[in-house]
């Protein structure tokens, strides 16, 4: 999609943030705080006094930490703003039991959102409270990936990986608690023909290594670092199952629609999921897997099962493959052709 804008990217800098190349103009403010209170209050200074003197036609405030300063340098220089909610923030699993600090960013939203004309959001969940909630026109655009297809797809050799066992997959940036890799470690024992690859980064990835030696699983659990997108499609494309198996513990969660979710899809690979309202959409509405009742090891470990053995297996990786001519990119970027556009 190209509309002819000049874009300019603004983040921050972490420690560990690696180098990127973008073919536009990219600026990551080095911050002295790093989490909490400080940290959201200088991030929200500096992208004040960045983005009034910054020429821009248009800001994008993604998510509810940069709205506040995105909104009132709109009103004070009479830009255009565009809202992309990418989750349900003040519900987020980090505000829970913080009422202070969950109230504070409710007041934000509650305040400036009402005001808002352009507003996007990840799904049909998050964009239906929003809407009741304030009375805004909320569009759904997903992170779902481009059609493209792998050219060259490695073998499980050439990966490393073995040719004669069934391969399950989670994914994510963000393994963390309540995401259900460890009750997937757990359930290993209960099936001892098949190989777990743990892909990515997280907040439970130390836990989940811990409890692999604990259980002597160093065989058959397998964790890689995250890496890039590329290299990931290529294990992807190699495994029988993919999981994605968030547990409904904090409302964020429960309407969350990962992106591994596409991804597995793209690479015609079945998928297992819990039982989430906007995972079992996809699944019942594509038929592309199955649908565990609970995220706990013996269950999933049944579940698993099944689904492997499954008579319809075959025919849920055919419907992978006619899924993602829909589920794709080149579709959902309409939407937001059409909203710049209007701009």
């Amino acid at each position: 999609m190209n509309l002819n804008y000049d874009i300019s990217l603004v983040g921050r800098m972490m420690h560990g943030s690696s180098q990127f190349e973008r073919p536009y103009e990219t600026h990551r403010f080095k911050l002295l705080f790093y989490t909490g209170a400080l940290f959201y209050a200088a991030l929200n200074i500096r992208l004040f006094f960045y983005l009034l003197f910054k020429k821009t036609d248009v800001i994008l405030s993604n998510d509810l930490d940069t709205l506040l300063p995105a909104f009132l340098v709109s009103r004070l220089r009479c830009k255009k703003l565009v809202y992309d909610s990418h989750e349900y923030f003040t519900e987020a699993e980090g505000l829970t039991g913080r009422k202070f600090q969950k109230r504070v960013w409710e007041v934000i939203e509650g305040w400036i959102f009402p005001r808002l004309e352009h507003v996007y959001t990840v799904n049909d969940s998050i964009a239906n409270i929003y809407a009741k909630k304030y009375g805004v026109n909320v569009s759904v655009v997903r992170n779902i990936p481009l059609l493209n297809p792998l050219l060259k797809l490695k073998s499980r050799i050439e990966l490393g990986l073995p040719e004669d066992k069934k391969i399950l997959l989670l994914q994510g940036a963000y393994i963390d608690p309540d995401r259900g890799g460890k009750e997937l470690v757990e359930a290993m024992p209960m099936l001892p023909d098949m190989i777990l690859l743990i892909i990515g980064s997280g907040r439970e990835i130390e836990t989940i290594k811990n409890l692999v030696r604990d259980l002597h699983l160093e065989e058959r659990v397998r964790i890689y670092p995250k890496m890039p997108f590329e290299e990931l499609r290529q294990y992807t494309a190699n495994v029988d199952l993919g999981l994605s198996l968030d547990k409904p513990l904090h409302l964020n969660y429960t309407l969350s629609l990962p992106n591994k979710l596409f991804d597995y899809i793209h690479a015609g690979v079945p998928v297992l999921v819990s039982d989430l309202p906007e995972l079992r959409r996809v699944v019942n509405e594509y038929h592309v897997g199955w649908i565990a009742p609970k995220v706990e090891p013996e269950v999933l470990a049944n579940e698993i099962a099944r689904a492997l053995a499954s008579k319809e297996y075959d025919q849920m990786k055919r419907n992978c493959l006619t899924a993602r001519e829909k589920l794709n990119w080149q579709q959902e970027s309409q939407i937001l052709r059409r909203i710049y556009t209007s701009l």
